[in-house]
């Protein structure tokens, strides 16, 4: 079993790591494979309605989000972290999750998902909800923890967030209770407990004709 953590943050090295690295050893203390990717500092377009992955199956910008969905079949999880910008989620991250979701989102399916976020006082759950979003339109399971997923630091430097007890701890628990959910979706596979069958999708039209 591997989880996918992607580090959003532009800084790789800080409080958003920091929280990672947290739900990381946990998973792995429980035997569970993690692997932290880090977005980088470079401009990520984002997603510009063209249609290309449809017809394709990647995404027109070749990048490191086209990489990435190549490799989403290893992962039986995916932790997104972020740091808070004015009460939501890096843009970086959203351009890059935008276009991952949108390209690559068959793969998403059953998976595991959880957000993680780092602020200095504020806007924490409004990122929170954002990342989650993700997820719930994917047919992922979203893995809880102890409180809301967030961590803080007073100046935004990772002892800061090595120094939030609490947070950590949440960190801790939510790495805890993935891997636990993993071992068990493991084992109703090993008895012969099938996935949800998926009925064919409907797309309401709301604008009614008279």
């Amino acid at each position: 079993m591997k989880v996918l953590l992607i580090n959003g943050s532009p800084n790789e090295n800080g409080c958003t790591r920091a929280a990672l690295d947290e739900v990381a050893g946990a998973l792995e203390k429980r035997g569970v494979s993690a692997e932290i990717f880090h977005i980088g500092k470079k401009p990520i377009a984002g997603c510009i309605a063209c249609g290309a992955c449809a017809r394709t199956g990647k995404c027109a910008f070749d990048d490191d989000v086209n990489a990435l969905a190549a490799r989403l079949d290893e992962f039986d999880g995916i932790v997104v972290g972020s740091p808070v910008y004015y009460a939501g989620a890096a843009g970086q991250l959203t351009a890059f999750l935008d276009r991952l979701f949108y390209s690559g989102g068959a793969k998403m399916s059953g998976k595991l998902g959880a957000a993680v976020v780092s602020c200095r006082r504020g806007g924490a759950t409004a990122a929170f909800d954002r990342l989650n979003k993700y997820f719930s339109i994917s047919n992922m399971h979203v893995v809880g923890s102890q409180y809301w997923n967030m961590v803080h630091g007073a100046v935004n430097t990772p002892s800061d967030v090595t120094a939030d007890a609490e947070g950590l701890q949440t960190m801790r628990t939510l790495g805890e209770n993935m891997a636990w959910l993993l071992q068990c979706i493991a084992a109703g596979k090993a008895a012969g407990v099938a996935p949800p069958a998926r009925e064919q999708k409907v797309r309401t039209n709301f604008i009614q004709k008279p």
